[in-house]
């Protein structure tokens, strides 16, 4: 039998937000972004989840999201770190507790600001991670894409029908993509030295292994709350879902 495992983040400061409270902890139809993404994990197939938040924040948490919403799946709730990788990387060695190492363990990473990530997605990245060992939730872009060069102008233009938008949850094999952080948090200084910055888990897959990454559909809905517009469209969603 396989085991899954949600890693869950909810460290981030949205910045981008303009608000004096957390994007995480941001209402929407009087509950929390955050409670969202953790009732859709809780309501499917992953076995734990792993809940990465801010400095200070794992008793607020663990009261009034966990306790408050009877997640009986968060087994562990840990800080996060400076960079998004680093929270991860705390998150994955929190799940080491939850495997016992036989080879068919996966992980879900992802974004607690996603909060309308759905089951229908889940198995079907789950179905993916176990043929490939990696794999990307996302949707083909709508939009022209253009390449800047440093003085902004336009350098090219990619095939619109090759470039997809890259969303969470990022799912692999737990052994692959641990060593691959391992080897990120080893290489660190090297990489900010070359001016390499990691933005996801795939850029660290893809750059310390030789493992390839499945695109698999998300959702056009499965959107990050990062700006108070945002907040606007999860509220349209929410009403016609209903």
């Amino acid at each position: 039998m396989s085991k899954s495992v949600a890693v869950v983040l909810a460290a981030g400061q949205g910045k981008r937000m303009n608000s004096t409270v957390q994007k995480q902890y941001l209402l929407i139809q009087n509950k929390p972004v955050l409670y969202y993404s953790l009732k859709a994990f809780e309501d499917s197939f992953i076995d734990e989840i792993i809940l990465v938040v801010g400095s200070g924040e794992k008793e607020y948490c663990q009261t009034e999201i966990v306790n408050q919403y009877g997640f009986s799946k968060v087994t562990h709730i840990v800080e996060g770190g400076k960079e998004r990788y680093h929270s991860v990387f705390h998150g994955l060695q929190a799940a080491q507790e939850c495997f016992v190492g036989d080879g068919k363990e996966y992980v879900f990473i992802h974004d607690g600001a996603r909060p309308f990530v759905t089951l229908e997605i889940l198995e079907r990245a789950y179905q993916n991670v176990k043929e490939y060992g990696a794999c990307v939730v996302g949707m083909p872009v709508k939009d022209t894409i253009k390449i800047a060069n440093a003085d902004k102008f336009v350098e090219t233009t990619p095939k619109r029908d090759d470039v997809w938008l890259v969303q969470t949850p990022q799912v692999f094999s737990y052994a692959l993509v641990y060593k691959a952080y391992q080897k990120l948090m080893e290489e660190e200084n090297n990489l900010l030295a070359q001016g390499i910055f990691i933005t996801d888990d795939t850029m660290v897959v893809e750059y310390f292994t030789q493992n390839t990454i499945k695109l698999v559909q998300g959702s056009y809905e499965n959107i990050k709350i990062t700006t108070p517009e945002d907040l606007q469209i999860a509220e349209t969603f929410l009403n016609k879902n209903k």
